[in-house]
Parts: structure tokens; sequence; C-alpha cells
């Protein structure tokens, strides 16, 4: 008996930045919303000087961490939205263009992120 060999699949690297991406957006996004949105404009906790962001933002692993934080929650929604519109409103038959506009965006969101951060 023949078994056919299975054609070789990229999904298990996209679900591994899906959980990424969702891990990210459920624990640093809500701490940076926290800090720079209320903690810091209500007074809580002193406000950091401009001078010192743009010393933070000289450390790569600053960089690296807003990096992480911009990119991995893009390839979560692209993997969210993907399931959506074939789940949600059946459109399978759409499949090249979904997955191109999905991972598509979420790449040049992640390109586009890698060149501000690096242009500092």
């Amino acid at each position: 008996m023949s078994e056919t060999p299975k054609k070789a699949s990229n999904e298990g690297f996209l679900w591994l930045l899906f959980s990424a991406g969702g891990v990210v957006a459920a624990i640093l996004i809500p701490i940076q919303l926290f800090l720079f949105g209320l903690a810091f404009p209500l007074g809580w906790l002193p406000q950091p000087s401009y001078d010192h962001l743009v010393y933070l933002m000289s450390s790569p692993w600053v960089r690296l961490y807003l990096f992480v934080m911009c990119s991995l929650p893009l390839f979560h929604w692209a993997h969210r939205f993907r399931f959506t519109l074939y789940d949600g409103l059946q459109v399978k038959h759409l499949n090249e263009v979904i997955f191109a506009f999905c991972y598509g965006g979420a790449l040049v969101g992640t390109v586009l992120a890698a060149y501000l951060l690096l242009s500092i």
C-alpha cells in the first residue's frame, strides 16, 4: 500500500505567530496603555522627560521590545481575521486573496515597524 506524500504546510508557523501575538496583545499592550494612558497623565507616576525617552530609544533592547509589541499582534490579527472570514462569512473560495491580504498586511506592518525603529 502506497502512502501519498503530504504537502508541506506553513500552518504550524502561522499558529506560532498567532499565539505569540496573542500573548503580547494580552500582556504588553495593556501595560503600555496603563502607563502612557493613565498613570503618567493622571500623575500617579512621574512622567518621563523627552530626553529620557530619547535615551531609552537608543537602547537596542527597547527597540526590540517595541518591534515585538508592534509586529506580533499584527500576525495575531491576520490569523484571527483570516479564519473569521473563512468560518464566519464562508468565503473559503477566496483563499489565496484572503491569505495574501491578511498576512501581507501583517508583513507590511512588520517591515514598516522595523524601518521606523531602525531609522531613529
